[in-house]
């Protein structure tokens, strides 16, 4: 499918380019042409020319492979009729319109708005590095115990790692600004549909 490499470099080939209605191209776009381009790198799709909008976010989403809900390591999506946004699966958070044109950081796919979320699973493989939990993620309940996920959840790449509990104590606020690429692993000079 994916690496998480390829999503940061795309993001960061077109982030500061302008908030553009309907844009579909490397000049800049939309909240929801930026969501149509991560979605169509993380599922093998030329970045440009394949973009949806708010009102056929869901079945443009079932089609490239995402699920409904929300799952950790996984590229995240939320959205409501006038609004979207991203969160890679590193939790970095990336948007258009919020703000201006795009970038990184903003709200994210975890915003209260939201009325919708879909997920794209990512195997450990494709993260090359440890993942951070999403940084716009609402927090896990407190408490010392977390129960195991249900055995349906556990996939051919084995059990996801498990949840990080934060207690009172314990929370730290994110650092500011955008968090370094995974791991430090060079980015691609190139992605998927991105013209020279």
């Amino acid at each position: 499918m994916f690496a998480l490499t390829t999503l940061i470099a795309l993001i960061h080939q077109v982030s500061g380019t302008p908030y553009i209605p309907g844009g579909d191209t490397p000049a800049g776009t939309d909240c929801s042409g930026l969501a149509s381009w991560v979605s169509n790198v993380a599922t093998g799709r030329p970045a440009f020319g394949s973009r949806f909008h708010t009102g056929n976010e869901e079945a443009a989403l079932l089609t490239r492979g995402f699920h409904h809900g929300t799952a950790p390591n996984s590229l995240v999506i939320g959205w409501n009729s006038r609004h979207t946004a991203v969160t890679l699966p590193d939790g970095t958070a990336v948007s258009s319109g919020e703000g201006g044109g795009v970038k990184v950081g903003g709200g994210g796919a975890y915003q209260p708005q939201f009325t919708h979320h879909m997920y794209l699973p990512m195997s450990a493989g494709q993260m090359q590095a440890n993942p951070a939990p999403p940084q716009d993620a609402p927090a896990p309940a407190a408490g010392p115990n977390v129960a195991p996920p249900p055995p349906a959840a556990i996939g051919p790449e084995g059990p996801p790692p498990p949840p990080a509990v934060v207690g009172p104590a314990d929370a730290v606020p994110p650092a500011p600004g955008p968090p370094p690429a995974a791991g430090g692993v060079p980015l691609p000079d190139k992605v998927v549909g991105m013209p020279v």
